[in-house]
């Protein structure tokens, strides 16, 4: 059995080197592979991009696609060239993976660690070195993402787990009150759509228009003319502690899942793992409150189980 699963992870990475594409034998879900980064469509339809080569400081999901094909996020706008679409990151030893600078840390691309695809979601999970700019190791990461696209609904769910490296015994996570799994919306998207949550609540303001709040759940909707969308963010119960959603709505548009890591840090101990699972829901039209808790009670019965794997 090992040797077989030596074996196929094996042609995974010869197959990531060269590009690939995976699909189901009925029209559905597709995976390509290209040297920089992973394509996921349906049929002619794009579902997301996510890029893991030439990237200077870390993998991210570059584009994301409603099932019409609207695509809700921006990568490395001039105005803050270190947003890329959807992204994780927070500080670890003191040293910001977030911002990208001479003194930020990076989260190298170390391989993929599997992938399934089926007729309706794809799955892959990346294995990533989180190292100081002087390159010491200090976070081990297991991301898996899985995509599945309904007719009214495209769905996302993002995992990331950390350990410690073997050779330490802790990390502290820490940083500002907007680190985590952020998403950087799309221009069409700025100034004109609306933030709402699951508790009803307007959050605290921390500076200017940017907000604080603790909800299962997070909305943001826009009544654009042309592409009215609803983007949602959800916290699973599982989760080290509850979430705080950051939200800006102007300038441009911003929304992150937090663990307020300003007020307290996270000391990561070797052989305990920390385990973060956040869902992304894109849908074209505006949602209301009781459809999007539908959508939230549907994801947590269908989410992958804490080894990465459907339940």
């Amino acid at each position: 059995m090992k040797k077989v699963g030596f074996l196929l992870a094996c042609c995974l990475w010869v197959l990531s080197l060269a590009g690939f594409s995976l699909a189901a034998e009925t029209a559905g879900m597709q995976l390509q592979s290209s040297a920089t980064a992973l394509t996921i469509d349906k049929g002619t339809q794009p579902v997301l991009v996510y890029r893991y080569k030439e990237v200077p400081f870390k993998p991210y999901v570059q584009s994301l696609y409603s099932p019409k094909g609207v695509n809700v996020l921006l990568d490395a706008p001039a105005d803050h060239l270190h947003h890329h679409g959807l992204m994780f990151a927070v500080s670890a030893e003191g040293t910001s993976f977030w911002e990208e600078s001479e003194t930020g840390g990076k989260q190298n691309h170390a391989g993929f660690a599997g992938m399934q695809v089926t007729p309706e979601r794809v799955q892959f999970a990346e294995r990533l070195r989180w190292a100081l700019p002087d390159g010491t190791l200090v976070l081990n990461e297991k991301r898996t993402i899985q995509v599945w696209n309904r007719l009214d609904s495209t769905f996302l769910s993002w995992r990331t787990e950390l350990t410690i490296p073997k050779g330490r015994d802790k990390a502290t996570l820490g940083g500002s009150h907007y680190y985590g799994l952020g998403m950087r919306f799309a221009p069409f998207m700025d100034c004109i759509g609306e933030f709402g949550n699951a508790a009803g609540s307007e959050g605290a303001i921390f500076r200017g228009l940017e907000r604080l709040t603790g909800a299962t759940w997070c909305a943001y909707r826009v009544p654009q003319e042309e592409n009215p969308v609803t983007v949602v963010m959800f916290d699973h119960p599982s989760n080290y502690k509850p979430v705080t959603w950051f939200t800006m709505p102007e300038p441009f548009a911003y929304l992150s899942a937090t663990l307020r890591y300003h007020e307290e840090a996270i000391e990561l101990q070797s052989g305990t793992p920390l385990s973060f699972l956040y869902g992304v829901v894109v849908q074209d039209s505006i949602m209301t409150t009781d459809q999007i808790e539908a959508l939230y009670q549907t994801w947590i019965q269908t989410n992958p189980t804490k080894n990465g794997e459907e339940k």
